[in-house]
């Protein structure tokens, strides 16, 4: 199976550029499968269910959450109905959402999982034992197996990555939007990145409008951080795997898309 994992897609420069480029991405690359974080789709924080329906309609097989899930109330419903989105698998079981889902490709059968750190983060359960617990329910399910550690330090992501090396497909970060140069196959024959990166404009502060961000930062004084607008590129890890459900390879992915 050969799948593209693109990081955290942030506001409409980014939500954009993917909906332009599911389907070109998946025939230049021969994917099968596309699988995107659109935590921060709907203005840099959360997702909209008509942007969830649109992603989904332009080639999106699944999308992966993380600590901005219930941002935008109005996507709730979703999380409840839907196969092809799934909540961080630590939430608390009565959060809506699934922790885990398995969408069919030409490959065979891809399960998605999604898991938040917790150095630096928000309190929530233990990333081990709801990983664990997710891949029992799954077992026998799937041909491979997809991680989002959604997690702000390296050291959490590479530890909970290390933990499941030889037992998933790939454990690939998001939420820091910065690309890592760590991308490879571990022994076990797990793939990783600490950080895939965004999807969105990288003239900017993490996607966010520069003098805003810089304002704030230097006087204290609040003010919205806009999405910034330039310098839109996709930034992801393309992942192929053996028989077994195991990486032979894992290579960075960017591409920059032209908006003039």
């Amino acid at each position: 199976m050969r799948f593209l994992f693109l990081g955290d897609v942030v506001g409409k420069p980014g939500y954009s550029a993917v909906l332009d480029r599911a389907v070109g991405l998946k025939e230049q690359h021969r994917l099968d499968a596309l699988v995107i974080n659109a935590e921060n789709a709907a203005d840099g924080s959360g997702l909209m269910p008509r942007q969830y329906r649109r992603l989904i309609e332009s080639g999106v097989d699944a999308i992966t959450m993380g600590d901005h899930l219930y941002r935008r109330a109005e996507i709730i419903p979703v999380l409840e109905k839907s196969q092809r989105i799934v909540k961080p698998a630590n939430y608390p079981t009565d959060a809506s959402g699934r922790t885990w889902v398995i969408v069919p490709t030409p490959a065979g059968r891809l399960g998605v999982i999604s898991i938040l750190g917790r150095v630096f983060m928000r309190p929530v359960d233990c990333p081990f034992t709801a990983i664990d617990r997710a891949l029992e329910d799954m077992a026998g399910q799937t041909d491979a197996i997809l991680v989002d550690v959604h997690a702000e330090a390296t050291s959490d992501k590479q530890t909970i990555a290390r933990y499941l090396d030889g037992r998933v497909t790939a454990v690939l970060g998001t939420h820091t939007h910065v690309p890592t140069a760590d991308a490879h196959v571990m022994a076990g024959g797990t793939a990783m990145q600490c950080d895939v990166g965004m999807c969105g404009p990288y003239d900017s502060i993490i996607g966010r409008d520069v003098g805003r961000v810089t304002k704030t930062t230097m006087t204290f004084e609040p003010c919205h951080f806009h999405v910034a607008t330039r310098d839109v590129r996709l930034c992801g890890a393309i992942v192929e795997s053996n028989e077994d459900g195991l990486a032979i390879s894992i290579e960075r992915f960017e591409e920059s898309i032209d908006r003039s």
